[in-house]
């Protein structure tokens, strides 16, 4: 464990984020303590306090940097990918496995500062993201169908993330890797879509 006063200012909070998305993605939010994360990063119990307030705003800096790694992933997808939409699915669900600590916080804005001008930004931008792959899939679109593909785009894929998570899909997840699923679930769910305005 490292000494007291061992990490430079930028360290420590890092050290700090990092130890409670471990403590997250093993035992949830109820587990975080500020106590027992500066006990695990060897430094004074004060030291959390002093970068984040509060455990809320540990949290609001978790959600931020969550959403900034979840939309730089997705931007990528809309850059390089054959079929954008199908793309930015498969990252989001693929974030929710490689995340889990930050995806667990990312939607419950009851534990966090969710007024935060930083959070705000960062969920304006992953919003964005998620509607710029549906318009590239069908151009032309009005502004209130693309509200709604978007909005659906991601209940689709934020909805299979936690059901994986949460082990409901662990006997189709015995011989494939949950993005896998939802790739080949998707591809079946979009050969199916109506064009804008049809009645599903």
């Amino acid at each position: 464990m490292p000494g007291r006063g061992h990490y430079h200012h930028g360290h420590l909070r890092r050290a700090i984020i990092d130890a409670a998305v471990d403590v997250i993605a093993q035992d949830g939010i109820g587990a975080i303590s500020l106590r027992d994360l500066a006990r695990r990063a060897g430094v004074s119990h004060a030291a959390p306090t002093h970068h984040f307030h509060d455990k809320a705003g540990l949290l609001t800096a978790i959600a931020v940097e969550g959403f900034e790694l979840l939309s730089d992933s997705l931007e990528e997808a809309l850059d390089t990918a054959p079929l954008p939409l199908l793309e930015v699915g498969t990252r989001y669900v693929r974030f929710s496995v490689e995340h889990p600590g930050h995806f667990e916080v990312m939607y419950r804005p009851e534990v966090y500062h969710r007024d935060d001008p930083d959070l705000v930004a960062a969920r304006l931008w992953a919003r964005r993201v998620l509607c710029t792959g549906v318009s590239t899939a069908s151009p032309g679109l009005d502004d209130e169908v693309l509200r709604s593909g978007a909005l659906a785009a991601w209940a689709l894929a934020h909805g299979f993330a936690t059901l994986a998570r949460s082990g409901n899909f662990d006997e189709y997840l015995e011989r494939t890797s949950a993005t896998e699923l939802f790739h080949r679930m998707a591809v079946r769910v979009l050969s199916m879509g109506t064009s804008p305005g049809e009645p599903a």
